[in-house]
This record gives C-alpha cells, sequence and structure tokens, in this order.
C-alpha cells in the first residue's frame, strides 16, 4: 500500500534511464533540487534546459554488473525508456539493492511520481496511483484555477493566528476565526486586490 510523503532530496542521487520526453519529464521533476544523471543512446531537446547530467549508453549492450554500479549510490531511479523488458530488468536490479524505483513503462515499482501544484509557500501532490493520469492533471489544473491566491491566504493565515495569538487566549476561539476565514469567499476574493485590502475586511468582520 503506498502512503504520500514529501522527501528532501537535496544532494541525493536520481538515476534516469531514458532519453525522451518521459525521461525529460521525470527529470524535470527533479532537477535542480536533487542530483540527476541521465543514461540513453540519444536525449530529448528537452533535456538541454535542465539540471542533469546525460551519459550515453545503450541498455542493449549494458550488462547487469554494468548497470548496477551505475545505481550503486542512487536514491531513486527510474526506468523511462519505451522497452518494458529493459524497464523491468532495471526494476529487478533495483529491488535486489533495496533502492527506490518507479517505472514509466512495464512492471509497478515502489514509487509513484504525483501531479503537482507548487506555490511559493505550499506543494500539492495529486495521484490516481497509476489508474488516470488524465484524472490527475484534471484535478490539479481545477485547482489552480479555483485557488489561484493560495499563497496569498497561506501568508494572510500565518499572520492572522500570530496576531490571533497575541491578542486571544482562548485556543478554540483563535481556530474558529481563522477558519471561518478560510471559508469565507469575499475574503478570497479581496486577496486578488492584496493582502492589505483582504485584511481590512478580516478586521471589519472577525476583529472587532
Amino acid at each position: 500500500m503506498m502512503i504520500p510523503l514529501l522527501v528532501d532530496v537535496s544532494d541525493k542521487t536520481v538515476v534516469i534511464f531514458g532519453g525522451g520526453e518521459v525521461g525529460a519529464r521525470k527529470a524535470a521533476y527533479f532537477a535542480p533540487e536533487a542530483r540527476v544523471t541521465a543514461y540513453s543512446r540519444s536525449f530529448s531537446p528537452a533535456f538541454s534546459s535542465l539540471h542533469v547530467e546525460c551519459q550515453s549508453l545503450d541498455l542493449n549492450t549494458t550488462g547487469d554488473e554494468t548497470l548496477q554500479a551505475l545505481i550503486d549510490d542512487a536514491f531513486l531511479v527510474i526506468a523511462a525508456t519505451p522497452d518494458q523488458e529493459q524497464n523491468n530488468r532495471i526494476r529487478r536490479l533495483c529491488i535486489s539493492k533495496k533502492i527506490l524505483f518507479n517505472n514509466a513503462a512495464g512492471e509497478t515499482g515502489d514509487l509513484l511520481i504525483p501531479s503537482i501544484i507548487h506555490g511559493e509557500r505550499f506543494v500539492l501532490a495529486i495521484s490516481t496511483l497509476g489508474s488516470s493520469p488524465g484524472v490527475s492533471r484534471f484535478l490539479r489544473e481545477y485547482l489552480e484555477s479555483t485557488l489561484p491566491d493560495l499563497d496569498r491566504m497561506i501568508d494572510l493565515q500565518e499572520r492572522l493566528r500570530a496576531y490571533l495569538k497575541d491578542c486571544l487566549p482562548d485556543q478554540e476561539e483563535r481556530k474558529t476565526i481563522v477558519w471561518k476565514v478560510l471559508k469565507d469567499r469575499e475574503v478570497w476574493s479581496a486577496l486578488r486586490e492584496g493582502e492589505v485590502t483582504a485584511w481590512s475586511l478580516i478586521s471589519r468582520r472577525y476583529l472587532q
């Protein structure tokens, strides 16, 4: 059973096999936070703009011993080639070395890469556990379009919680106000004009 986690990949090594569009998309997910190395016979132009080390490799002529050496220090390995047999071979090697593995095509690995919404103050991850990437994309686009001011709301909530902590001793009362502000559509609308406008509305409605 898979569970969602947020993991710090700073200074961790991610190895990707496959230089096509799928490999580039996977590489873009981890670079530049992690050290990403990609192996393939050729690489999509999409790799040129990524902070990724690209190494020439033909899996068809590369033995297991060489592959094992390439993944030895990896935190995570991704098989993103169109050849399911080769992807599954990489999977078996990762299982034997207890390395996290994601398979773009072939037998399921022990890690899925979600669709994400990334702001300055938040990360939202969406996954259908591989059943429907289209649904994941739909949910991501829906949340992006319906919550365009989420970063501003997080800033506002941080300011509100600090203010209430100083002037309102009852924790339950503070939680009630914070929750009401979150559910107030007029506050969300006011955020589009800026935090000053939104704070003025909150002050009149909840802080007097």
